[in-house]
């Protein structure tokens, strides 16, 4: 049996009581309190969550931007240094192996952050479409951790601890600086809907850093948050998780992710996913709500009059919302204001075709 990892905050969240489970080979916490608590904290003030099981991938070099642009969908060497990208990478048939995002620091210093339970898929991609180039590309997980304070008093809690001026930087910029001493990337980035920052550091610099955030963010109501509630949040915000509506049978196109796609750079997958664009497949995510209290679940069958055309990928009674909501795949058309029946644990349930996202922040 492979041994879990842990991440740099382990003792912490062991510390402060946390419920921790197995995910992608390493102990994360699922929760310290309860998820509904940790939910409502992020979309009412601010939650810290520790992602240090996340990929972070250095691609350096004079042929960095280059190798970038022949692995990924979309073209890195475009990027204005101190910005980034959500993108994807995808196999030869335009299947998708992973999405991520890119930040650019210079036109020879890349970071590339992964789902935690590709990261050796992405990392093995970016070194064989970087062959034969003046590229390096290094795994610094091991080295590094990555926490990040989300929701509407998080620039209020960060502003503080740190020598970067928030309000100037943009949703997708980075910056580098400092808290309490401790090197620091931040960029406004997240995964909950909410405005938030992330913020990468070395290993041995992480307890301080998520120190100074938990004192500084407790009297505006900063909690610790585990990834129970990080999947609610970020499903509110229509945001696609991989292994659940992100696969390796499943492309850009049929995923609401056709936008991140450049088709005027040549990449591993390009030929597949031009094709594609040119004859879609008619498989594509909708959104659902339900009412009542029962939640569809991932696997749940969607049908329209008995005939089944679609699956759902994910479902939770929404925090936020007070009613079911879900994400499901068909392939076959729908209209906004459909009702369609999904199979809830073998009752029929009604949900509503809805717009994504669910949940949209305040402006």
């Amino acid at each position: 049996m492979t041994e879990e990892l842990l991440t740099p905050l382990h003792a912490e969240h062991v510390a402060a009581g946390a419920t921790l489970t197995s995910f992608a080979g390493w102990r994360m916490p699922l929760r310290y309190g309860g998820d509904l608590a940790e939910h409502h904290a992020v979309r009412t003030a601010a939650g810290l969550f520790d992602l240090s099981h996340m990929g972070q991938i250095e691609v350096t070099g004079p042929d960095a931007a280059a190798a970038l642009d022949r692995a990924l969908v979309s073209a890195p060497s475009r990027l204005a240094d101190g910005r980034a990208r959500y993108t994807v990478v995808v196999d030869e048939d335009g299947g998708i192996l992973d999405d991520l995002i890119v930040y650019r620091f210079a036109a020879d210093d890349f970071l590339v952050v992964a789902n935690a339970a590709n990261r050796i898929t992405v990392l093995d991609a970016l070194a064989v479409r970087s062959e034969g180039l003046q590229t390096s590309v290094v795994d610094r997980t091991p080295h590094r951790a990555l926490v990040a304070v989300q929701g509407p008093r998080a620039a209020e809690i960060l502003q503080p601890l740190v020598d970067v001026d928030l309000a100037g930087l943009r949703y997708y910029a980075s910056a580098h600086g400092r808290v309490e001493g401790v090197p620091v990337m931040l960029a406004r980035t997240g995964y909950t809907g909410e405005d938030g920052f992330e913020l990468a550091v070395p290993a041995d610099g992480a307890v301080t850093v998520w120190r100074q955030l938990l004192e500084a963010g407790e009297p505006a109501g900063l909690v610790p948050a585990g990834l129970a509630a990080r999947d609610t949040l970020r499903l509110e915000a229509g945001m696609a998780l991989y292994g659940n509506e992100l696969t390796t049978a499943t492309t850009p196109y049929e995923v609401g992710l056709g936008r991140v796609v450049q088709l005027d750079h040549d990449f591993v997958g390009r030929d597949a996913l031009a094709a594609r664009a040119e004859q879609p497949s008619g498989v594509h995510l909708v959104g659902l709500a339900g009412t009542g209290r029962r939640a569809a679940r991932a696997g749940s069958t969607v049908l329209r009059d008995g005939e089944a055309i679609g699956t759902v990928t994910s479902g939770v009674l929404s925090p936020t919302l007070g009613h079911p909501v879900a994400i499901a795949r068909v392939s076959a058309p729908t209209e906004v204001g459909e009702v369609l029946d999904v199979d809830v644990r073998g009752t029929s349930q009604p949900m509503t075709v809805v717009e994504l996202p669910f949940y949209t922040r305040p402006a």
